[in-house]
């Protein structure tokens, strides 16, 4: 009786053991394809970052050089410094045209103005919030944004700007408008935007128009010092230029000349008029709306001082 008990004892224990070993398979078996089911996780997250920056690129890379047909082809006759050049050479139709300034090491696609007298050369638009303007240096050196449609919000490049501006004497224009439907503008004489070396320094010579001088600080000797963006460098959030102990570009979101930090900052974070913020990061020119009001549209352009239209 006692060796039947004992071989009863040796078979349950055979059989338990067994279970408890097909129990630990099983065990290892759920971790393993555990680990394999989020190693698939993490590969199929990675590609769909790698998906979706890839479409962006296609997407600024076809914003940045436009369709084909959306620059007007004037059959390379010749090359022409800005669109002041193509006007008076007999094209008046605004659009989208390929310049190359006199140092330029290649051309490049602008928007033509031929409006408002013609021959503007525009340098920068902001039209509906599409594109982000919080952006880093190398961005805003070359420039970004959508070069396709005729209302595309864009940067042209500091470096465009330099080499444009260095060919001569260009005013600044910049038209203005609010959400209420009203316009105003501010002009500029001798607008000029130095080199790579001088971290694209701003400079403006004498005021003229409706909306105020926002950009010298002009509205009152007592705020000039921190209010004037004249001979002010160029910043971004990873390049701290202005003069404030904090970085302006990164509590305004946006790139641009700022001092402490600013009483106009058009690339700023765009809003449908009144807004409240942290700080005061609107698309902003203080002396028409002040600095709590964003404005609708902005076009800021530039052709030579001394252009004369030919009416031809």
């Amino acid at each position: 009786m006692t060796k039947i008990s004992s071989l009863f004892l040796v078979i349950a224990t055979l059989i338990m053991g067994r279970e408890g070993w097909a129990l630990e398979d099983c065990s290892q078996e759920q971790a393993r394809l555990r680990a394999q089911v989020h190693l698939l996780e993490t590969r199929v997250k990675q590609q769909q970052v790698r998906i979706a920056r890839l479409l962006h690129e296609k997407e600024v890379q076809f914003l940045d050089k436009g369709e084909e047909n959306s620059v007007i082809d004037l059959g390379g006759k010749r090359q022409y410094a800005d669109c002041s050049e193509i006007f008076n050479d007999g094209h008046k139709r605004s659009g989208f045209y390929k310049i190359k300034p006199l140092q330029s090491p290649a051309e490049f696609s602008v928007y033509c103005d031929m409006s408002d007298g013609g021959g503007w050369t525009v340098i920068q638009r902001r039209s509906d919030g599409s594109e982000d303007f919080n952006r880093g240096w190398n961005d805003y050196e070359n420039g970004f944004g959508n070069f396709v449609q005729k209302n595309g919000e864009y940067w042209l490049g500091n470096k465009n700007l330099h080499l444009l501006t260095a060919q001569g004497d260009y005013t600044l224009k910049i038209d203005l408008a609010d959400f209420e439907k009203n316009s105003r503008y501010a002009q500029y004489k001798n607008f000029k935007v130095g080199d790579e070396k001088n971290s694209y320094d701003l400079h403006i010579g004498e005021y003229s128009g409706t909306a105020g001088d926002s950009l010298s600080g002009n509205f009152h000797p007592e705020v000039q010092w921190w209010a004037s963006h004249q001979r002010m460098k160029f910043s971004t959030w990873d390049r701290d230029n202005d003069n404030y102990k904090g970085n302006c570009a990164e509590e305004e979101e946006s790139g641009w000349w700022f001092n402490r930090c600013h009483s106009a900052n058009l690339n700023g974070v765009y809003y449908s008029g009144p807004y409240t913020a942290e700080t005061d990061n609107g698309v902003v020119w203080y002396t028409w709306h002040g600095w709590w009001y964003s404005l609708k549209s902005v076009v800021m352009k530039i052709r030579p001082n001394d252009f004369i239209p030919n009416i031809v």
